[in-house]
């Protein structure tokens, strides 16, 4: 694959650093953990490793309320412990890219210190401020994501300032020139020490109505839905104007060389596919969160796959995800059988996969004892917290699972005593075994890397579809269901098995022009196209 851009035939792991791996005993992971793990991290065979935040921040939101973006906070290390992380990740042929929070800072930060020290303070317009509404509540109607008014008072100049998340993180003003300008240095002060890229969060947030007009009520509002979904978010966010801010982020990744800009967005696929930008010059990944909100059946996701494949401009990349840090994990929506199902099509269908930690070990809903809370959204919403999902990684058998030698800020799960790492490393029918054969295909196999894909039935349970690229074809067959049944097999050229997601029959071929698929099984299929004078030949790997 010589010539492709490394973020096209490339898998990005994302790492939440304070789940990842303790160095100093204080239950928190930290970076010198991090690259502690890189080893692993190249065995399993990832190409970039997407750090969740890790600048100084006094954690109301767990590092997305960033109070000095050119920084390490010392939870994690220092600037010398990144800079280690940088040369021994590039030193294993492993990018490192970013998380970038440009949309809100901490209320803690400089900025917004001065900000809120007088109305006529220099950086008052680096935020967004208003007076009170007639009736002397909040200037207009909007609602913070994690529930309650998006506005609050300070009582010292008598104005609002707009957060959309907590009043700890207020929203800076990107209509501000010097506000964008500031945030494009702190872009090139990482650039400069060697990051390969950056995952922007909510950067469809970034730019606002200018005229702060009151967002719409949703008709289709549900009681027990979150708050915010009562509204429409129709002025707070996904303006117009952001592309011109994403084309800006964009033009300064382009001043070096192999950067990669990852958008996090959370809109409908018409709306997702804009942020690639006029000519392409917005993010290289909007990020397509669309599998963690499809019904996981066969023919919702064949579905959903047609869709976005129609929806991409000429010549953008498509990328799948199919859990985060936000989201409850893909084997606590499935259940663990259906995990496996779900590695196979995250790994196989065309475009960047990104991989969260502990995925690859079917770490799945970890249960957190009211007492062990820590997500500010559980606390302001009760049962929207993101804990379960964000719980320390299990690396061995033993106290604390090899996480760190004391009790680790969220538990652990229950089954980590055989749930982890080393247990699951040398058995050949594991999920990690699994995870770790599926990435080697993906780097053997130029179809999977950055073939074409090709749609071929949806009936069912099952779900086929082919990847392509010049005479390789590689066929997938998926059962999202739990009852055995078979998947055809074209006469026209042999075909054999790959992998299957339980583990064995590599190079079986067909009986009677068909596979058989076992419950809650997965197939990769290689066809050997017919040679001349009839006998078949297999295709180079």
């Amino acid at each position: 694959m010589a010539g492709e851009l490394w973020w096209k035939a490339g898998l990005v792991y994302q790492v939440y650093p304070r789940s990842f791996q303790d160095t100093n005993g204080d239950g928190v992971g930290d970076l010198r953990g991090i690259t502690a793990r890189l080893d692993y991290l190249a065995w399993l065979g990832v190409d970039a490793v997407w750090l969740s935040p890790v600048c100084r921040s006094p954690m109301a939101d767990y590092g997305y309320d960033v109070s000095d973006y050119c920084d390490i906070d010392p939870l994690f290390g220092t600037l010398a412990d990144f800079d280690a992380l940088v040369a021994e990740a590039h030193r294993r042929r492993l990018r490192v890219i970013m998380d970038f929070v440009p949309n809100h800072t901490s209320q803690e930060h400089p900025w917004f210190r001065e900000a809120r020290a007088s109305r006529d303070s220099a950086k008052r317009d680096w935020y967004i401020w208003r007076d009170p509404g007639p009736d002397g509540g909040p200037p207009n109607n909007w609602i913070s994501n994690f529930g309650g008014p998006a506005w609050t008072l300070d009582p010292a100049t008598g104005q609002y300032y707009y957060h959309a998340f907590l009043r700890e993180q207020p929203d800076l003003n990107w209509r501000n020139p010097q506000v964008r300008a500031a945030m494009m240095d702190v872009l090139r002060f990482w650039l400069d020490r060697g990051v390969d890229g950056f995952r922007v969060d909510v950067i469809w947030h970034l730019m606002k109505d200018e005229a702060l007009r009151d967002n719409p009520v949703n008709p289709d509002y549900v009681a027990g839905e979150p708050e915010i979904n009562r509204l429409l978010q129709i002025h707070s966010a996904d303006q117009p104007e952001v592309m011109d801010v994403i084309a800006e982020m964009r033009a300064v990744l382009e001043e070096y060389e192999a950067r990669v800009l990852i958008g996090e967005i959370y809109l409908p696929l018409e709306r997702l596919v804009a942020y690639y930008g006029t000519d392409l010059s917005g993010a290289h990944l909007p990020f397509n969160f669309q599998l963690i909100q499809t019904p996981w059946h066969a023919e919702s996701v064949a579905r959903l796959i047609a869709e976005y494949e129609a929806a991409l401009p000429v010549g953008g990349w498509p990328n799948w995800v199919l859990g985060n840090h936000d989201q409850p994990r893909i084997a606590a929506r499935v259940g663990d059988a259906q995990a496996r199902v779900a590695a196979v099509l995250l790994l196989t269908l065309r475009g960047t996969p990104t991989l969260y930690y502990g995925d690859e070990i079917g770490l799945g809903r970890v249960p957190i004892p009211l007492e062990r809370v820590r997500d500010p959204w559980e606390h302001n919403e009760p049962g929207r917290g993101r804990d379960p999902e964000r719980t320390p990684m299990q690396w061995a058998p033993g106290p604390q699972a090899g996480f760190s030698t004391v009790e680790p800020w969220l538990p652990l799960d229950p089954q980590a005593q055989t749930r982890n790492v080393e247990t699951l490393r040398d058995d050949p029918t594991s999920i990690l075994t699994l995870h770790r054969r599926l990435i080697a295909l993906r780097r053997e196999h130029p179809a999977l890397g950055i073939g074409a894909y090709r749609a071929v039935s949806a009936s069912g349970d099952v779900l086929v579809y082919e990847r392509l690229h010049g005479d390789e074809v590689i066929r997938v067959a998926l059962n999202f269901g739990h009852e055995a049944c078979t998947t055809e097999a074209p006469s026209d050229c042999d075909w054999e098995v790959l992998l299957s997601s339980a583990g064995g029959r590599r190079g079986e071929g067909p009986q009677d022009g068909h596979f058989a698929l076992a419950a809650d099984e997965a197939l990769v299929l290689l066809r050997h196209a017919p040679a001349a004078g009839g006998r078949s030949r297999a295709l180079p790997a």
